[in-house]
């Protein structure tokens, strides 16, 4: 097997280590996930044309996108866009400047260079070239990947994004380099920027950084300034914008939005016996089917509080953002039972509803209509009235289960023997933590695609016991 490597400066640190950039056997994993994409990109074109591979969610990314492109200010409806950060908007709008498909073509890559990179962080965080290609096998075939790598939202590119600086944050902790550990932050920064919910990442590794390196002479404080460093001005620059334009001081309205439209009406639900959809709709969730009327600005939420129709912006979301705490305070078991909720979901919601949406969405539509009635009940309405569907979730979390089993077997088969794998699983730790606290119900299947990468992984050391790792 031919591999070409690339010795580091700083090999004496990790003696014996080489960073592999490529090997041959890397092709049938890369020519699988194309193929499996393609087919589905495909699949999706000829039964809806555009529509197949765009949601409601689609136009709220590409308004302001274009509009940044095409005027220089991040606008929608007329006024400075607060939800959606410019990274994915901006990628979209000139991937999309030929159409649709060739945009979600180009989504497809960016979910197969993540094969890639699945495989790089396998090999420095293992030091085993089995371990890593098996691991790229497994992503080949997650499910939510295949999914996204076709849907024209933000989860494929900031996955993408995170891989790469999770690899060079791996590398770091291998090399000890601080230029590799600046090019990380740099990849962090911009994954943030397409998606906030790694807002909170770069604190967290920051402290991590400073107890793994504790007795690292020079390094305890150098690595998480220079990480800071490299991170946090983008993230300020944005902030600043937003301060500046509407006064509203923060990184994304969509914590605002997301803490009172979903969590607080998922426990205001609760508490009142109703239906989740009814709750959060009078509360001002739109959930129209025209994505231009997609956020807070619009009925039904000014019809629901008429008072702040002269309001700005960030009145508004400081409302919601004070009113959602009220809820939750008042009301802390039912929170905890929501977020219990949510956990499970984001572990265990093995993801089938997705391809019903994109390739049988009236199928897809009578099992969501089964939500209300309760887990048990909605399991056994759903074997007897779907039981096509209900072979397909079966299968579906057949495979889950299985990576979880595996990955837990490889956990326990490798030791935790170098700060790389800790790496891995404290990243995990965080998206799972975020999105049980923060995401609300119905949102967790996709909120769990930056974890699967990290499953596979150790699920691949669950399959082939790794060898010795380097220290």
């Amino acid at each position: 097997m031919n591999i070409v490597t690339i010795e580091s400066p700083d090999s004496s640190l990790c003696p014996g280590f080489k960073t592999e950039w490529w090997t041959p056997r890397l092709a049938g994993p890369l020519i699988a996930a194309a193929v499996v994409r393609l087919t589905l990109l495909a699949a999706a074109l000829f039964r809806a044309g555009s529509s197949g591979v765009s949601s409601i969610d689609t136009a709220s990314y590409l308004i302001p996108g274009r509009n940044l492109l095409l005027h220089g200010r991040f606008v929608a409806d007329g006024v400075p866009d607060l939800l959606r950060t410019p990274g994915y908007s901006l990628f979209l709008a000139i991937t999309s400047l030929a159409g649709l498909p060739v945009a979600a073509g180009i989504n497809v890559l960016v979910s197969v260079f993540s094969v890639l990179i699945v495989w790089r962080l396998g090999r420095v965080a293992f030091d085993d070239n089995r371990i890593a290609l098996l691991a790229a096998w497994l992503f080949v075939f997650e499910p939510l990947s295949v999914f996204y790598s076709v849907s024209l939202l933000s989860e494929t590119l900031f996955l993408a994004l995170l891989l790469l600086s999770l690899e060079r944050l791996a590398v770091f902790l291998r090399w000890h380099s601080l230029r590799v550990l600046a090019v990380a932050g740099f990849w962090l920064a911009a994954a943030t920027l397409v998606r906030p919910a790694s807002y909170y990442l770069p604190v967290a590794l920051a402290l991590g950084l400073y107890l793994v390196l504790a007795r690292v002479h020079g390094l305890r404080w150098k690595a998480p300034a220079v990480l800071l460093i490299s991170v946090l001005p983008w993230l300020a620059a944005w902030q600043m914008r937003n301060w500046l334009e509407t006064g509203y001081g923060r990184f994304s309205s969509a914590a605002e939005m997301n803490i009172y439209l979903n969590v607080a009406a998922d426990v205001t639900a609760r508490v009142e016996h109703r239906p989740f959809l009814d709750v959060s709709r009078e509360m001002g969730y739109l959930g129209a089917a025209d994505p231009s009327e997609q956020d807070y600005l619009f009925q039904p939420y000014l019809t629901r509080h008429p008072e702040q129709v002269g309001w700005s912006q960030g009145q508004r979301l400081d409302f919601m953002q004070s009113e959602a705490n009220r809820i939750l305070r008042a009301h802390p078991r039912a929170y905890a039972q929501a977020s219990l909720m949510s956990l499970f979901e984001l572990i265990f919601n093995p993801g089938a509803g997705n391809f019903d949406q994109l390739l049988m969405p009236r199928s897809s539509a009578a099992v969501s209509n089964l939500r209300n009635e309760g887990a048990f009940r909605g399991a056994i309405v759903l074997i007897r009235t779907q039981p096509r569907a209900s072979i397909e979730k079966a299968i579906f979390e057949l495979w889950v289960l299985g990576l979880y089993l595996l990955a837990a077997r490889g956990v326990f088969r490798s030791g935790m023997r170098h700060p790389c794998l800790w790496l891995l699983l404290g990243v995990s730790l965080y998206f799972v933590i975020v999105t049980a606290a923060a995401a609300g119900p119905g949102l967790n299947a996709r909120l769990r695609l930056p974890i699967m990468p990290v499953v596979c992984i150790f699920a691949a050391a669950g399959l082939q016991r790794p060898r010795t790792i380097a220290r």
